[in-house]
Formats: C-alpha cells, structure tokens, sequence
C-alpha cells in the first residue's frame, strides 16, 4: 500500500471485544506510532467522552490519547456549528454528546431548539419522546449521532441511539439527518481532523455495514479484518448486502500489520 497519510480505526470487534483486547491491537497502535503513520480511533459512541475512550483503551494495554479519538458526538457537534454557529440545540444523550456541544460553541435549551441532537440516551422517556418530537415538527433541524439499534453490554445487547431514533422519526414524521456510520460525515470529519485527502486515508473495521460502508462512502480507501462481526463465512452475504468490496480484506491484525509494512 502507497500513499498513505492516514488511518482510520474502528474499536469494538477490530481493536477488543468489550473489554478484552483482540490479540495485536496494542502492538498494532505501537506500530502505527513508530512508523508516525497518523492516526485516529473512530466509534460511533456517542456516550462517552473522547478522554472516556482512550481511558478504557489504555485499560487493556492500548496505549491512546484523547485527542487520538473521533466519536460520532464530536462529529455531530461540527456538523451543527458548521451549519449554525452558536444554534441552540436540545440534547438527547449522555456525557459525550453533552460535552462535544458545549466544546463546539453550541448553547442547550429546552425550549425552542434549532436543531435537535440525539444519541444514546439511558434516561430516555416517553416525555422525551413528546418533546423532541414536538420541536422537529414546528421545524427543528434533527440530527442522529449514530443509526445503530442495538449495542452490546455486560447484560446483553440493549437499544441504541437508532432505536430511540426511529422512534423519534415515527412520531414527528421527519427522517434525522444521520451522523455515523455508515453514513460518510462522521469519517469525512476524521480525515479534516488528520488534514487529509479522504483517497489517501484508510479505514480499517470489521463491518461490512458499518465501517466499510462509510468508509467506501468518503471516498476512503478500506480494510476489513476478520476479527469481529464480518467472517470468512458472511462475507458474501455482507457483500450481497452492501454492494461494496472492501479494497483490502485481513483475516487479522497480523495480516494488517503485515500489510501497512509495520
């Protein structure tokens, strides 16, 4: 691989599961670092802070820095200040969401919103539900961090910021404008962070749907290892899926490694 300026690297199910690291994903960073490839860690959590995220990476021995991390609320936030500098925003979400807003110049109401961010929200209520959609509907701007359903936990996999999205978009009948993956913003975002051409940035997952879609969707090009939900046995079906190929396909961290000529 030539022309490398940059990679983009999606976490849960390509660097650990959960709270387990997949084997590599530290000497992986180390090599990154040494060969001062950039690079930054891309998720479509929106719950927690960046500072959160290289906390729990550098718990399983990864080493990470906050300002190495691109989350879909930081993404959010851009994309709102692009838009409308200083808009006035009502907040569905958690620490992450909350603290992207306030560091991008935006100012929380509860009242007559510009726009209206979502992301996953444990303390989510039917009068959430009524008031958010309420605000789009008298012409809020909605935006989404991230369209995914379910997340995992320790419990089992729970609802995410999709879900408390769809429901949103059913009750005030106006689709969100999506942030995260698969969309492209959120990766388009990540290679303005590294001041980078998107055709010279590499995104690396282990989603067909997800990491590779939006990956493909910048203009990006992508890696897909086989370390988490995509196998050598749904490959096909992903691709089926998606209608995308990814550039390159990595049974595992070594391979990648091997690859990047780390």
């Amino acid at each position: 691989m030539d022309n490398i300026e940059g990679i983009l690297i999606d976490l849960d199910g390509t660097l650990y599961h959960g709270r387990h690291r997949i084997p590599g994903a530290d000497v992986l960073i180390k090599g990154l670092r040494d060969a001062e490839i950039p690079f930054l860690f891309v998720t479509n959590n929106s719950s927690r802070t960046p500072e959160s995220v290289a906390e729990h990476l550098r718990g399983m021995g990864i080493e990470a820095k906050a300002e190495e991390v691109c989350t879909s609320s930081l993404a959010a936030a851009r994309y709102i200040s692009e838009e409308s500098p200083g808009a006035t925003v009502a907040i569905l979400g958690e620490e992450g969401l909350h603290q992207a807003c306030m560091d991008a110049g935006l100012t929380p109401v509860s009242e007559a919103p510009q726009y209206v961010v979502q992301g996953i929200d444990r303390s989510f209520t039917y009068n959430s539900l009524a008031q958010a959609s309420r605000w789009i509907m008298e012409g809020a701007v909605s935006v989404l961090t991230n369209p995914d359903l379910m997340l995992p936990s320790d419990d089992g996999v729970m609802p995410g910021a999709g879900t408390i999205g769809a429901a949103i978009e059913a009750a005030s009948g106006v689709a969100p404008i999506v942030i995260g993956k698969p969309e492209r913003h959120l990766m388009t975002y990540a290679t303005s962070l590294l001041n980078i051409n998107p055709k010279n940035a590499i995104v690396v997952g282990d989603n067909m749907r997800t990491d590779i879609a939006a990956g493909a969707g910048a203009g990006c090009r992508t890696v897909l290892v086989l370390t988490g939900l995509t196998t050598e046995e749904n490959l096909e079906h992903y691709k089926t899926v998606t209608g995308i190929t990814p550039d390159y396909i990595c049974a595992d961290l070594t391979e990648l490694m091997a690859l990047l000529g780390l």
